[in-house]
């Protein structure tokens, strides 16, 4: 029987799914983070080779006998003279022909929407959009920290930090969020800020992006101006998610299924909602659902694609019931009306 291995690396893990043709889970690992980036190539070829070996060593499968295989890497693509060389980083382990390699968005797209026609939307620590529509495929979003990820928690602290800012010179009336950064900081003077962000390992950005908690909890504690930086990060959501449907050249009055994934859709007020409310007002007709399972088994349905031998809908549901999906569904909210 066909077997397939999805890998979504990640900035901080990477998670190995195998499954077979019927949608049966055959065995699940985790190693280190992906980010070519940060860690080099040379560990990331490291890092698969040992994941990739204990997730067929778990079922004894030689690795000369897996079907296919699909590996996301973060920031893939985003480099034209590196595409090669990072086409060839799961090899010796896995033979050429045998697997491809992609950005990790695809892995949150074919998760979310178990590979059917829609646009995924990722605002975790950075904002990327993903989607696929008779045949095509486009992104939008996803420029990075320095300029772009907006409504990203990178995004949102960074916001919040220059709010901050504005606070203690007056030139905004101070909300809960000035004394939560002080007190966070352990400030003794506002210009304190610069060293404590400036001068420290804020360099890492998933770190850096854990401020936009700060910012939440203020927004919830009532502090307008808050709140609002929440509001525009949903509207460059909004834009990002129109943007890969143009792209994708969605014919007029087709609604096109929008999914979500990243821990900033665990604010619901704060996020999803003004999303969902901004979207209603652009030109195109989305539907929300929820994600069905995990990226890292969305990347195995994906190498099942790839491979031209797609699972089929029970052999799906089967993957989705053992793996869920990475966060809690958000369905409070109704889905904005056709346009």
């Amino acid at each position: 029987m066909n077997t397939f291995l999805g890998v979504d690396g990640g900035g901080s893990k990477t998670e190995f799914v195998l499954i077979n043709q019927a949608g049966d889970t055959l065995a699940r690992h985790h190693e280190g983070p992906a980010y070519y980036l940060e860690i080099g190539i040379e560990a990331l070829r490291a890092m698969l080779a040992r994941g990739i070996g204990a997730t067929l060593d778990r079922t004894s499968l030689p690795a000369a006998q897996l079907t296919f295989a699909f590996v996301g890497l973060p920031a893939y693509g985003e480099d034209s003279h590196l595409v090669a060389e990072l086409d060839a980083v799961a090899s010796p382990t896995l033979t050429s022909g045998s697997y491809r390699c992609g950005n990790d968005m695809v892995c949150g797209w074919a998760g979310a929407l178990a590979c059917r026609d829609g646009i995924n939307m990722v605002a975790g620590t950075g904002s990327i959009a993903y989607g696929e529509f008779a045949g095509r495929s486009a992104r939008a979003g996803g420029w990075g920290e320095v300029f772009g990820d907006e409504g990203s928690a990178y995004w949102i602290a960074r916001e919040g930090l220059t709010l901050f800012s504005r606070m203690s010179d007056g030139r905004t009336a101070r909300g809960p969020l000035y004394d939560r950064l002080r007190k966070h900081f352990a400030l003794q003077h506002d210009l304190d800020l610069c060293a404590a962000v400036n001068g420290k390992a804020h360099a890492l950005r998933s770190e850096f992006a854990q401020l936009a908690k700060i910012v939440g909890e203020a927004a919830q504690q009532g502090d307008a101006s808050a709140r609002e930086l929440f509001g525009r990060g949903a509207a460059e959501l909004a834009a990002i998610i129109d943007a890969t449907c143009e792209k994708l050249q969605v014919p007029a009055g087709v609604t096109v299924p929008v999914s979500y994934s990243g821990g900033m859709f665990g604010l619901t007020d704060l996020v999803l909602k003004p999303l969902r409310a901004a979207l209603a007002l652009r030109g195109h007709a989305y539907q929300f659902v929820a994600p069905r399972m995990r990226p890292a088994a969305g990347a195995a349905l994906y190498a099942a694609k790839c491979h031209g031998t797609p699972l089929s809908d029970a052999a799906i549901e089967s993957v989705a019931r053992v793996s869920g999906p990475l966060m809690a569904a958000v369905e409070s909210a109704p889905s904005p009306p056709d346009r």
